[in-house]
């Protein structure tokens, strides 16, 4: 199933996608609520909606404004170096041990929403990442057992401050700006995805021009191992969302100059089988001026 979370004229709703067309599951069933933990925290639900789905109403997904598909993710995991030719890239050596750090609820955004260049900063770099859904939680979780931890997988886009980032050993400023982590805006369960979501292409762009190009099967640690190695230190909890890393192309890596995102491009992450998450960049003072002006 692919769902997706957006507003309408009716408020914000969790819909079931088939095509160009959506049907609007809160509407058919309260319980499902407005985002999608409903449907995580009760699994059985989604089976219960599929005789109504069937005879319900359609909608555009055209004319549905995404929202986040979890509306307050207890916590947000991020890998930072999972592809052999983007460690490279960055000069580092290939870890023994992930390389993990964690976003900010206010770091994040909705898919379509814009993202923004900071005023203390030029560099703000691209990263197109398969994100997970924790479904069902728990802790020293087995390689084995990990994928039935999987609720479903979307689009990530850890939009990195890259001065910031090199400050400090600790890579939390340049992940944590507000308004550059783009998520959505279309969640898959793993039924309709290869297992873990591998094999998937997975590339980045900026109208005509590819800037990543890889496929997630050429991940280092999969999802069952992250999903176990995370889980070893920190109880997974329902809603909880992990990024797992980005393949090489990104911006600050470009040669012979760095290629930053610049307000009024719209920088595209798509992942097949998922969609497209896409992101008009604008800059930070034109970001206020319309939080004035609202």
């Amino acid at each position: 199933m692919k769902y997706l979370v957006g507003d309408t004229s009716e408020g914000t709703a969790v819909f079931a996608v088939n095509g160009e067309n959506a049907v609007n599951l809160t509407a058919l069933d309260p319980t499902v609520g407005s985002d999608l933990m409903g449907l995580i925290t009760n699994p059985g639900l989604a089976d219960s909606l599929a005789a109504k789905i069937a005879a319900a109403d359609n909608v555009p997904v055209s004319s549905i404004t995404p929202a986040l598909p979890v509306a307050a993710p207890g916590t947000i995991i991020c890998m930072g170096l999972n592809y052999t030719d983007h460690i490279k890239e960055g000069g580092y050596d290939i870890p023994e041990y992930p390389a993990l750090f964690m976003r900010g609820k206010n770091s994040i955004m909705a898919a379509g929403q814009p993202m923004v260049r900071p005023s203390c900063s030029d560099q703000l770099d691209y990263e197109a990442e398969l994100m997970l859904i924790v479904g069902k939680g728990g802790r020293h979780i087995s390689e084995q057992n990990a994928l039935d931890h999987v609720f479903g997988y979307t689009i990530f886009n850890d939009g990195s401050v890259r001065n910031y980032q090199r400050k400090t050993h600790q890579w939390t400023p340049g992940k944590n700006f507000d308004d550059t982590g783009a998520i959505g805006p279309f969640t898959v369960t793993p039924d309709d995805l290869p297992e873990g979501a591998s094999g998937l292409k997975i590339e980045s762009r900026v109208g005509s021009e590819i800037l990543q190009s890889s496929n997630t099967a050429n991940m280092i640690w999969d999802v069952r191992k992250v999903i176990a190695t995370v889980s070893e230190y920190t109880t997974l909890e329902a809603g909880d969302l992990i990024a797992m890393g980005t393949p090489p192309g990104v911006g600050h890596a470009k040669k012979p100059n760095p290629r930053w995102l610049k307000p009024g491009e719209t920088v595209e992450i798509e992942i097949e089988g998922i969609g497209i998450c896409a992101s008009p960049v604008i800059d930070e003072k034109d970001a206020k001026s319309k939080v004035a002006a609202a």
